[in-house]
């Protein structure tokens, strides 16, 4: 499964929003119906998971932690208790709560860009923000893809 691309949108006034044809094409095909959304952890944007990957990713993180360590459990309980599972109308539409859309800065303009086998939700301005000049796009490029990786 692999979403590609950078998709303008809106949400209306309820918070719902019509996931690209394009996302939702890579979805059926890959049978996927119920979906997970929660605010990510390192940038001021939401991420959607189809609920298969959101499964390996909870089973990763659960591998890391510990469950009789305090600081372990609630960096779980927080995780998980911040997510929403959904699913898609028969239009093609989900809803952000309105938790969500404060937590993400996201109002009515917003972007999709599909993550591999994820799906972000960006405010324009927010993406905008932690994008790198082109110059600076192929500069960390050419380091992190030359980087002597056999340490």
């Amino acid at each position: 499964m692999r979403f590609l691309g950078n998709i303008e949108a809106k949400t209306d006034a309820k918070g719902r929003a019509f996931l690209p044809a394009v996302f939702r094409k890579v979805l059926q095909a890959s049978g996927e119906e119920t979906l997970v959304l929660r605010k990510d952890v390192f940038q001021k944007c939401l991420v959607l998971y189809p609920e298969s990957v959101w499964n390996a990713r909870l089973d990763m993180l659960k591998a890391q932690l510990r469950p009789w360590k305090q600081q372990h459990q609630q960096m779980f309980r927080q995780f998980v208790s911040e997510a929403e599972a959904l699913t898609l109308d028969g239009n093609g539409r989900f809803l952000i709560s309105k938790r969500l859309l404060k937590a993400a800065g996201i109002g009515q303009e917003i972007q999709f860009i599909g993550m591999d086998d994820t799906v972000e939700i960006w405010a324009p301005q927010h993406l905008e923000e932690i994008l790198k000049s082109e110059e600076e796009f192929g500069a960390d490029f050419e380091n992190i893809m030359n980087a002597d990786n056999t340490l």
